[in-house]
């Protein structure tokens, strides 16, 4: 086999905010790496470093593509896709090793990396006689595919889903031919402010801002403070991107929760509703591309047993989530 170090420039890292190299291995990172110091919280950093929505993009004509990895005490998955289609999937297990098969002839290779945990990219190898080359996600004499931001909490990263290229943004993603960066981050989507600033200064042609469960869950703003807290967030958004699109999704339904008060004394309705009113406020002040999806039309109540937990949905969940957020998502470029 020939192997491909993961520091090869052949590797296109999509979907990757920044990338950190080291002599042994190579590390996606969804926020700057280069400034985590400047991103607080431990579990926020956690979770930027989990590759979700990060694909290894290159042209080869590989029949099998294996792989070394360093992870750490759970099997994550892999899914290589071709075309947009899923052709091979992979787990890798805490000894690191993967292989994959791949379909015949000259293809560009997506290699989606894992939703969760830790995974440190160690090398590539193909058959020996192989070719490899360096290839972007642009389609072949084409211009380069739209540019979908996602932000939000575990219902973003998708943890509970199949595999990595099954989570909801990923399937809106392959279904609309766009180019994914996913800053789902588990239990961390509290509208940081340097978290906005990243969303504002990434290239984006759609930005997908699925708010407020986080905040319910850790009682992080109040009814005070909760409203100017997502009309900056959205305001520092729209700064880098006038003229785009921008779909807010609020809380999805979760029936033990609606009328439970949360720690800072909200329910889980009530932070819905201020949701609702910052993209109201901001839509009458002037942003005719501020538009704003109920999370209850995308899984409700009658979709309690898609819950796994009550709150975060299984493998079919998360499929519901991008057959509603899809045409959503479709209708807005298209307008």
């Amino acid at each position: 086999m020939r192997e491909i170090r993961a520091d090869d420039d052949v590797l296109t890292w999509a979907g990757a905010v920044d990338v950190e190299h080291t002599p042994g291995w190579s590390r996606a990172w969804r926020l700057p790496h280069d400034r985590i110091a400047l991103f607080p919280g431990g579990e926020l950093r956690s979770r930027a470093a989990m590759p979700a929505g990060v694909r290894l993009v290159l042209g080869t004509d590989a029949r099998v593509l294996a792989g070394l990895a360093a992870v750490q005490g759970v099997e994550v998955p892999l899914d290589a896709v071709v075309d947009g289609a899923i052709v091979a999937s992979a787990p890798v297990g805490p000894e690191g090793s993967f292989v994959l098969d791949l379909p015949p002839g000259d293809k560009l290779l997506e290699l989606w990396l894992p939703q969760f945990g830790t995974f440190r990219l160690v090398s590539l190898a193909v058959e020996d006689g192989a070719r490899v080359w360096a290839a972007s996600s642009k389609p072949a004499g084409g211009s380069a595919r739209p540019k979908l931001v996602a932000y939000g909490s575990s219902l973003t990263q998708c943890r509970q889903a199949a595999s990595p290229a099954r989570t909801w943004p990923a399937l809106v993603a392959r279904e609309l031919g766009l180019d994914l960066t996913c800053l789902g981050f588990a239990g961390e989507a509290h509208l940081d402010p340097m978290v906005a600033r990243v969303v504002r200064d990434l290239p984006a042609d759609v930005v997908v801002a699925c708010l407020g469960i986080n905040v319910y869950g850790a009682g992080s703003f109040s009814e005070r403070s909760l409203l100017p807290a997502l009309l900056g967030f959205l305001s520092t958004v729209r700064d880098g991107h006038p003229g785009v699109p921008v779909l807010v999704i609020s809380p999805l339904a979760s029936p033990r929760r609606e009328d439970r008060l949360g720690r800072a004394g909200l329910t889980l309705a009530q932070v819905r509703d201020q949701v609702a009113d910052a993209v109201g406020l901001l839509t009458a002040h002037g942003d005719p591309d501020l538009h704003l999806l109920d999370g209850r039309s995308v899984l409700g109540p009658d979709h309690a047993h898609l819950l796994d937990d009550g709150l975060h949905p299984g493998p079919a969940g998360y499929e519901l989530m991008a057959s509603v957020i899809g045409p959503v998502v479709r209708k807005l470029l298209v307008g």
